[in-house]
C-alpha cells in the first residue's frame, strides 16, 4: 500500500511526501508525467533495507501546490524547493535519486549547490555537456517543431489535449516493450519526432501496457485534478535554465550510479558516453531490455542496483 503523504512547507509551497523506513535518507524526485507513486516499487524496498526513503510531488505535480505561471517553475525556484525540503524535514542533505525531469534537476543541483547532495542516483537521463546555443532551438533545427519539448514551448496546445482525456494519455504513454533501439534506428527521420500530440491522437498504441487498472486510475485521478500546465511549465523553461548555467563548472564530483535503459529512445548512446569525462565518481548500468519507465518497467532490477549501491558507497 502506498503511504499517506505528510505535508511540508517548502520555499513558499506546500509539498505532499510520501515516506517509508528509517536510515540513512534517500529522497526521490520523479519526472514527467509522473508523480511520487512512480517510486510505489522502490519506496518499501529501500525501506526494508534499511533506509529512509522519501518521495515528494514535485511543484506542479499531483497533491503539492500548482503555483501558476511559467516563471514559478525555474530551475533555482526548483532546487530552492529542495533544499526548503531538506529544511522541513531536518535534514543538511540526503542521498537523492532522481528520474527524467527529477534527474535533470539533480543534475543541475548538484552543480550549483553539491554541498545538500551525499550520493546521486540517476535513472536514464545523463549528464552531457552545456550547449554552445539555446537548445530549444537545437530541438527545433533536429527534431522539428512536432517533438514535444518544442512543441510545449510554442501553445498550451499540449496541456489541453491530455487534460482532455486523462485515462488515455497514460494508457498510450506508460508503456513498455514498444520499441527497440535497434528498430527504432531503423525508421525514417519523418516517424522519429517523438509528438506526444500524435501519440494522443492514436486509439491504440504498440507493446504493453505499465500500469494496472488501479495504477491507471491513480495517476489519471491525480491529473484531473491538477491538469497539466504546471507539469509542462517545467519544460517552458528550458532556454531560462539553460542560461542560467552559463559559466558554471560543469562537474559532477558527487558520488553517482547511474542506471540507463537501452531502448529509451529519447536518449542516445553518445549522450551516456558524453557523461563519461563530467562526472568522476561514475558506476553505470545499462537495463535491457527497457524502455524510459526504468523503475516502474524493471523495479526489481533497479531495486537490486540501487540498495546494492547504498550499501557499498553511502553505508
Amino acid at each position: 500500500m502506498f503511504p499517506v503523504p505528510q505535508f511540508v512547507n517548502s520555499n513558499g509551497i506546500r509539498l505532499a511526501v510520501y515516506e517509508q523506513g528509517e536510515g540513512r535518507p534517500v529522497i526521490l524526485l520523479h519526472g514527467f508525467p509522473e508523480l511520487a507513486f512512480s517510486w510505489r516499487h522502490q519506496l518499501p524496498a529501500l525501506a526494508s533495507a534499511g533506509f529512509r526513503a522519501i518521495a515528494p510531488d514535485q511543484r506542479g505535480y499531483g497533491q503539492s501546490d500548482v503555483p501558476e505561471g511559467v516563471e514559478s517553475y525555474r530551475i533555482e525556484t526548483l532546487i530552492a524547493d529542495l533544499h526548503g525540503l531538506l529544511d522541513a524535514l531536518e535534514l543538511e542533505s540526503a542521498v537523492f535519486a532522481g528520474h527524467d525531469w527529477g534527474a535533470i534537476l539533480l543534475w543541475h543541483m548538484a552543480q550549483v549547490a553539491p554541498e545538500r547532495i551525499d550520493g546521486l542516483i540517476q535513472l536514464n537521463i545523463p549528464h552531457y555537456p552545456r550547449p554552445r546555443i539555446d537548445p530549444i532551438e537545437l530541438f527545433r533545427s533536429r527534431l522539428g517543431d512536432d517533438f514535444y519539448i518544442v512543441n510545449f514551448q510554442d501553445s498550451d496546445e499540449a496541456d489541453r489535449a491530455f487534460a482532455a482525456d486523462t485515462r488515455h494519455f497514460f494508457d498510450m504513454m506508460m508503456r513498455k516493450r514498444q520499441i527497440t533501439r535497434k528498430r527504432y534506428e531503423m525508421l525514417p527521420s519523418e516517424m522519429k519526432s517523438l509528438s506526444l500530440l500524435k501519440t494522443m491522437s492514436r486509439k491504440h498504441s504498440s507493446g504493453d501496457a505499465l500500469l494496472d487498472d488501479d495504477e491507471l486510475e491513480y495517476f489519471a485521478s491525480a491529473y484531473d485534478g491538477t491538469g497539466f500546465t504546471g507539469a509542462i511549465n517545467w519544460y517552458r523553461n528550458w532556454t531560462h535554465n539553460w542560461e542560467a548555467l552559463d559559466g558554471v563548472d560543469q562537474m559532477i564530483e558527487i558520488p553517482t550510479l547511474f542506471i540507463g535503459a537501452v531502448d529509451d529512445v529519447v536518449i542516445r548512446p553518445e549522450q551516456i558516453e558524453a557523461m563519461k569525462p563530467l562526472v568522476t565518481d561514475l558506476e553505470l548500468h545499462m537495463l535491457e531490455p527497457c524502455g524510459h519507465w526504468s523503475q516502474q518497467e524493471r523495479p526489481d532490477e533497479v531495486n537490486a542496483m540501487m540498495v546494492d549501491w547504498l550499501r557499498r558507497r553511502m553505508s
